[in-house]
């Protein structure tokens, strides 16, 4: 899992402890489901069954992989529409490819973001490349829907292309954990990503026997899911693992420590954390579309039939 890291963690910016906080406590772990999307790929359903009051503005999370494809294997999805939400793809190994009905999209690889505003519609399809089918290869990585607020649903497409030689990297105060900040501010610090409603996404590689501490804003929800290996949560040792995702609830800092011992194929234990500014307004999902109200989700299906989201390019 390399993602982007540092040959020297030690020597990069430091996050405070956050020591005087108040810590957030863990209100629930669940186990994310499996299940396959697209043409047959392999995903976890990392905040499956959480209540949305917990979630918002995060609609859902999708762990892809971490799968090794043989030759002939790496699959996609076909071309879909979307309305009224940001799709982020966070790539951590292997290599996607996007294109859109705009004209828009793009490669990323391992350790790249691709954040799409899908605001009032389009197509646009997600595929390994030609020589990841022929040659097969590891692939892994997470897709976030995140929610735009009923003033910013209808506003034009847009890309951002965040390669991951600009994620802010950082270290916890003891120098234990790798920090990705992605999107969001922390401590001072603040990630690339430029985001309509205000959230947090970050990275974390703790190292066996290593506790981070953060400090999280108070307004902000906070969420935690386990890519690989195993630790806890919270001050309370809440344990979670590869697949689970926490809950957190009221506070100012979250803490997650790394097990002393983890498994020889996960070296480490890696964790995104999340965090957003909830929208608080109705939230309504029909498959790819997420709107306010039944009829505007009725309205996005129409159009998309009608065509209206855009058409698929020739001779893609």
């Amino acid at each position: 899992m390399p993602a982007v890291t540092a040959e020297n963690p030690i020597d990069l910016p430091r996050v405070s402890a956050a020591a005087e906080s108040e810590p957030r406590g863990v209100l629930a772990v669940s186990t994310a489901p499996s299940g396959f999307e697209g043409e047959g790929f392999p995903v976890r359903r990392a905040l499956a069954g959480i209540d949305y009051r917990h979630l918002d503005p995060f609609i859902m999370m999708d762990q892809m992989g971490e799968v090794e494809y043989a030759p002939g294997e790496p699959k996609g999805t076909p071309w879909h529409p979307h309305r009224g939400f940001e799709t982020v793809t966070y790539l951590i190994d292997g290599t996607f490819v996007h294109q859109d009905s705009h004209g828009g999209g793009g490669v990323i690889n391992g350790g790249d973001t691709q954040w799409m505003t899908a605001g009032s519609g389009l197509l646009h399809i997600e595929a390994p490349p030609e020589s990841l089918v022929t040659s097969g290869g590891l692939f892994h990585g997470l897709q976030l829907w995140v929610n735009l607020p009923r003033k910013d649903k209808m506003i034009a497409p847009r890309y951002q292309d965040i390669a991951g030689g600009q994620v802010k990297l950082l270290a916890s105060a003891d120098g234990g954990t790798l920090l990705r900040l992605i999107a969001g501010d922390i401590d001072g610090h603040r990630g690339p990503g430029i985001t309509h409603t205000p959230i947090t996404m970050i990275h974390a590689t703790v190292s066996p026997g290593a506790e981070l501490t953060l400090p999280w804003r108070p307004e902000f929800n906070a969420l935690a899911y386990g890519l690989s290996g195993r630790g806890t949560a919270g001050a309370e040792g809440r344990p979670f693992r590869m697949g689970q995702a926490v809950v957190f609830g009221h506070g100012e800092s979250l803490t997650i420590r790394a097990d002393a011992t983890q498994e020889s194929r996960s070296p480490n234990f890696e964790v995104v954390l999340l965090g957003g500014l909830p929208i608080r307004e109705p939230m309504m999902q029909y498959g790819p579309f997420v709107m306010n109200t039944h009829a505007e989700l009725a309205q996005a299906f129409e159009d998309f039939q009608a065509g209206r989201l855009g058409t698929i390019p020739a001779g893609a």
